[in-house]
């Protein structure tokens, strides 16, 4: 008798262990859940403060005349209001071919530029051309929602983002690893979410 019912309970335990299995497979098979990014970016109040403040002096050396140059465009590359200085070598000629290596800062992050001084313009002999690339560049949660918000005005309800910070430093020109999907009107979040990019004209998602 003892060994009948042993077999018995040894019958009804791997019945119970294969009833358990089909409710594991059929959970399984479900769908995950849509993954949501936590970071909710709002539609900017106003357009940026771009123009540094101060500007040189009428008589400022051409040293300090680039390096104002080089905030404007530091401040074009965040798309966002901040506190901006620059530096380039003292004595620097606007001489045709003239090389430099000048530092701007953006809210205390330090950015390296290469210029490399070019012609004159054609309509002011006082106005030089200029070529200047950043060796870094500068991410701002406030750029990209602004550009966001403008790319798709009207139709957009919000974007989410993970976690951007207000102002970081990120590689130039590549995938960095934070990334954004717009929430379009009357949608749900948990789409597609694409990698944000920096560009030394301001932030690209894409």
């Amino acid at each position: 008798m003892k060994i009948l019912v042993a077999v018995g309970v040894a019958g009804l335990l791997a019945t119970g262990c294969a009833e358990g299995s089909s409710s594991s497979d059929e959970k399984a098979k479900q769908p995950p859940a849509p993954t949501v990014l936590p970071q909710k970016l709002t539609k900017p109040n106003a357009e940026p403060d771009m123009e540094p403040r101060p500007s040189p002096a009428d008589d400022a050396p051409f040293d300090e005349n680039l390096a104002y140059e080089l905030r404007l465009k530091t401040l074009k590359m965040a798309q966002a209001t901040g506190k901006t200085t620059a530096e380039c070598p003292k004595g620097l000629e606007s001489k045709s071919g003239t090389r430099a290596t000048c530092t701007t800062t953006y809210d205390g992050l330090k950015v390296v530029w290469n210029v490399t001084i070019g012609k004159k313009s054609g309509w002011s002999d006082n106005v030089v051309e200029f070529n200047a690339v950043p060796d870094k560049g500068i991410l701002t949660s406030d750029g990209v929602a602004r550009l966001l918000y403008g790319n798709y005005r009207d139709s957009i309800d919000h974007a989410r983002c993970n976690d951007i910070p207000k102002a970081v430093l990120v590689p130039l020109n590549v995938k960095t690893k934070y990334s954004c999907e717009v929430v379009f009107k009357g949608r749900t979040p948990g789409g597609l979410a694409e990698p944000v990019r920096v560009t030394d004209a301001g932030p690209r998602v894409h």
